[in-house]
């Protein structure tokens, strides 16, 4: 992180801290209308213009160690087939063959020579290419250049793989903008997967992931855990481009450590503002990453039904050597999955509140700024004229969103 951006952040908490109530030109935010989470319209655009042309995680590099090895993606309806080609680089494509529609792969994981539908025997290569299909000589004037597999959009950074069904997306990098030159720090081109876990929540996907997106909650629900630590009345909040933001909350007990990262190997490049203090960040639409210098989970929320979500937890570490994971890990997770059933234990209660009468929608205070920020950049995706009026928000943040000098000067 730079030295501007730090003092900028140090400055920052302390304002926070100090402050009697928000900057005087912050404006009084309108209620986040209780129709975007129960509106099955809504949720439908949602879904297409979200969801569907949106960059997002899908697999880490060490899913797919070898030339042809493959994970089968299925969390939004398509199956889609990642695999590492020849040239060790991942590619994405549905995993539909283009004669009458079989799947080419139906296990989650493994390694091919080649794909095969087990339907009737097409054949593609690890770039996507048709290479065989059966009795030719049935097919006449067949052109087999035209029927390779069709893709999708993929792109790494660092060694996390991220795929996007808008074949007009901009460049992965490009989209992530200030994540990406801040997040450099972690080395994310020398990270290890270390852990995955999911859970089943019953709840809309931005009722969960709008209790992470503030620390609000601290003092209620995370008493005897994170809130011994943190000073939430110090958290400190900036608003990116394309809905991405950063939370930093000053650490009481700089000198406590997570007795599960006793031993494990630090990124040597990570500077004082995450060494020392809480970091939160959310890469738009769905992932949620406090990173620390012995590494960092993504907290992924994904959407099933209306009310319906699965949340994903993928952690990396820095290179720990040879052998299995270290011990020390099974406390580590252990520790991050009691905070992780403290902020869902309320979700399934709080869905239902919101699908009945009696919710009107969300009153936000300035400290809950991100979930307005999240949510005006979901109708920014979807088309503010596509919304239907029950359900769009103001936009309000314009003024507030830190545009990155290296990006005023793109633009």
């Amino acid at each position: 992180m730079e030295k501007n951006s730090t003092e900028r952040i140090k400055q920052g908490m302390a304002y926070e801290r100090a402050r009697n109530g928000p900057p005087e030109n912050f404006p009084r935010l309108p209620p986040i209308p209780s129709a975007r989470y129960t509106d099955p319209d809504f949720i439908a655009l949602e879904r297409e213009r979200l969801w569907k042309k949106s960059w997002l995680y899908a697999a880490h590099m060490d899913e797919i160690p070898e030339p042809g090895s493959f994970i089968l993606w299925k969390r939004l309806g398509s199956p889609v087939l990642i695999v590492r080609g020849k040239d060790h680089r991942p590619r994405a494509f549905y995993n539909t063959c283009r004669h009458r529609g079989g799947p080419l792969v139906k296990e989650a994981t493994g390694r091919r020579n080649l794909f095969t539908c087990g339907y009737h025997g097409w054949s593609y290569d690890h770039e996507g290419n048709l290479i065989a299909i059966r009795d030719e000589r049935d097919f006449p004037d067949f052109d087999k250049s035209c029927l390779g597999l069709i893709p999708v959009r993929c792109d790494t950074f660092g060694r996390w793989v991220f795929i996007n069904f808008d074949s007009e997306a901009p460049p992965l990098l490009d989209y992530l903008g200030p994540v990406a030159s801040e997040m450099a720090e972690l080395q994310p081109e020398k990270l290890r997967l270390a852990h995955k876990a999911e859970y089943e929540v019953q709840s809309n996907v931005k009722v969960l992931l709008d209790a992470f997106l503030e620390t609000y909650h601290l003092k209620s629900i995370h008493l005897q855990t994170v809130d011994r630590f943190l000073d939430h009345l110090g958290t400190t909040i900036e608003l990116w481009p394309n809905g991405h933001s950063r939370m930093t909350t000053p650490n009481r007990r700089p000198e406590w450590k997570d007795p599960g990262v006793t031993g494990l190997p630090e990124i040597d490049t990570v500077g004082e503002v995450v060494r020392d203090n809480n970091v939160s960040y959310n890469i738009y639409p769905n992932i949620v990453s406090p990173p620390a210098p012995t590494g960092l989970p993504f907290i992924l929320f994904w959407p099933k039904t209306m009310n319906t979500m699965t949340l994903e937890c993928v952690w990396f570490s820095p290179d720990w050597g040879s052998g299995p994971l270290p011990e020390i890990w099974k406390t580590r997770v252990a520790n991050f999955e009691r905070i992780i059933y403290e902020d869902t234990q309320f979700a399934p209660q709080i869905q239902e509140s919101v699908e009945s009468d009696g919710f009107k929608g969300i009153v936000l205070s300035y400290q809950e700024r991100r979930i307005y920020h999240w949510h005006e950049e979901l109708d920014r995706r979807i088309g503010a004229e596509d919304v239907p009026p029950q359900a769009r928000v103001v936009p309000m943040l314009a003024p507030f969103i830190e545009r990155p000098p290296r990006m005023n000067a793109a633009e």
